[in-house]
């Protein structure tokens, strides 16, 4: 197909000619080719509900919107080219309304309505090939000689489905409810797009020279092993897993004392496994951006370099980090004055005796240790905390 340089507000190219169905492909197709294969078209019948209709061109006319917006629809929830072939269903033209409908209500500007159609193609994708290559593949085994895995796929996908979608329906809508209580508690509206946050990776130690030493099949594990740990601990102590980038994580908590903890935890947990390379982090706290899940800024290009410049099993934080943490009493400012209110807690306690009511010291978590300040590329001079844990948590 031949598209021209005509170019929407969203920066794609579409056809001008409304009858040609101008949907390039995205920059990962997610949507298989429409295929005559008769298992894989019962299959898709079953998953989608409908059978084949529509071009997308009468697609677009059914919903009454124009083959430009389809277009940029289609694209941005990651659906490959399929011209005019005869390959949609009243599921296609419903979504089209749907979307248009938001955008003539006024509900959601155009733009926006595509940012929505891209942030849920781009996750279900993910999703989707996800459960298929780890969740499917292992159950679909024969289960018995001379059985194909096609005979049990259908059956299968035709038991699990209507479950996946009541589960997947419940989860968006517990994070889209926990989502939805962190930007009404910002404290004006500016904080909710521009936050105050802090922001950490964690990067296993000598990936590339494992890629080289351990088979596919072992390196697939072990990376999964770590981001299934990271996800775990990131969640349980009240963070946010942002992405993974197979030997790297980026996670983001409101608070610095849940970040500290979170990034020992990682350390910790790494250092007990012993198939597992060493760990690092680095941690930042300041504004900022959120968009479409992800996080942007400068406060995450520094988490980013302190991870790159810290020790193995170590954590980095920055000097605002760190402030952080002696603000809300998680850190001493410096370990001369922790001593120095522990001796006086233990002169209080002597003086006043058993029938006293001593003030204890107080009780930080964790201890910071200042580094030499160094460069940091596009950053300038940083002076990086060396963060570890105090005591008992």
């Amino acid at each position: 197909m031949t598209v021209d340089d005509t170019t929407s507000g969203d920066g794609a190219q579409h056809s001008s000619d409304p009858s040609v169905h101008a949907t390039p492909h995205h920059e990962v197709d997610h949507t298989a080719e429409p295929t005559d294969d008769p298992l894989a078209i019962r299959l898709e019948q079953l998953i989608l509900g409908a059978d084949r209709r529509y071009t997308p061109f009468q697609a677009a006319r059914t919903a009454g919107v124009s083959m430009d917006l389809a277009s940029r629809f289609w694209r941005a929830m990651g659906f490959a080219d399929i011209g005019q072939a005869k390959a949609l269903t009243e599921a296609d033209v419903l979504a089209l309304r749907r979307l248009s409908g938001l955008v003539e209500a006024g509900l959601l500007s155009e733009p926006m309505a595509i940012q929505v159609a891209r942030s849920t193609g781009q996750t279900t994708a993910r999703l989707a090939e996800w459960q298929i290559d780890s969740f499917l593949e292992g159950l679909t085994e024969p289960p018995e000689p001379g059985m194909t895995r096609t005979e049990v796929t259908y059956p299968l996908v035709e038991l699990l489905l209507p479950e996946l979608e009541e589960f997947l329906v419940y989860v968006w809508r517990r994070q889209l409810a926990a989502a939805t209580g962190r930007v009404v508690q910002a404290a004006d509206d500016e904080e909710m797009v521009d936050r105050r946050l802090a922001v950490g990776f964690a990067d296993l130690v000598g990936f590339t020279r494992l890629t080289r030493r351990l088979e596919e099949e072992e390196l697939g594990e072990l990376v999964e092993s770590f981001e299934t740990t990271c996800a775990d601990l990131v969640a349980a102590h009240g963070g946010r897993l942002i992405k993974t980038l197979g030997d790297e994580v980026l996670f983001a908590a409101d608070d610095a004392g849940t970040a500290a903890e979170i990034a020992l935890r990682l350390i910790e947990a790494m250092a007990a496994d012993e198939t597992m390379p060493a760990l690092r982090v680095g941690i930042a706290f300041g504004t900022v951006t959120t968009r479409m899940g992800d996080v942007f800024g400068t406060t995450v290009n520094l988490a980013s370099r302190l991870t790159s410049i810290a020790p193995k099993d170590a954590v980095l934080v920055d000097g605002a980090f760190a402030e952080e943490l002696t603000r809300t009493g998680d850190a001493p400012v410096s370990e001369a004055r922790a001593a120095e209110e522990a001796a006086a807690a233990a002169e209080r306690a002597e003086k006043e005796g058993a029938d006293g009511e001593p003030v204890p010291a107080p009780r930080y978590r964790f201890g910071l240790q200042p580094m030499w300040q160094r460069p940091v590329r596009g950053l300038g001079v940083v002076e990086p905390w060396l963060l570890a844990r105090r005591g008992t948590s």
